[in-house]
């Protein structure tokens, strides 16, 4: 399991991503990517929350496009 999580709102915002990514990518830093809305499926965004912490997550960074509250 990473120890980064990044969680996106929608498939639509990984394009957002890629300037992120150049910077994990420079400090050899692999997180796990998941697309999971609060707003859509906040079952299992808050499943995902809970259970992060056991899996060995330290960081989790919510991203979005252009509706940035639909980020887990």
């Amino acid at each position: 399991m990473a120890q980064i999580a990044v969680l996106f709102g929608s498939k639509s915002d990984l394009k957002y991503w890629e300037e992120s990514k150049k910077y994990m990518d420079f400090f050899e830093i692999s997180p796990e990517l998941k697309v999971l809305s609060a707003h859509r499926t906040p079952d299992e965004v808050a499943l995902f929350a809970k259970e992060a912490r056991e899996k060995g997550t330290k960081v989790i960074i919510a991203g979005a496009g252009m509706a940035a509250h639909l980020a887990g």
